[in-house]
């Protein structure tokens, strides 16, 4: 049974999601023979200032270049 994580930064619209749930969905099913209904996804969402990129969080990057 496959097991998707992904991890995002927070701020995707829900329907967003859903899309992103679907189409990783058909693609894992797809490319490992696996029925859709075997399929999970989870999301994780991260705050901008969880997630780091070359010693700065990505908020701190984000006020930095406006």
């Amino acid at each position: 049974m496959p097991f998707i994580q992904i991890n995002i930064l927070k701020g995707r619209s829900p329907e967003k999601k859903e899309r992103l749930i679907r189409e990783v969905t058909e693609v894992v099913s797809t490319v490992l023979e696996a029925p859709v209904q075997n399929v999970r996804i989870m999301i994780n969402e991260l705050e901008p200032e969880h997630w780091g990129i070359a010693g700065e969080s990505v908020k701190k990057r984000k006020e930095v270049s406006k």
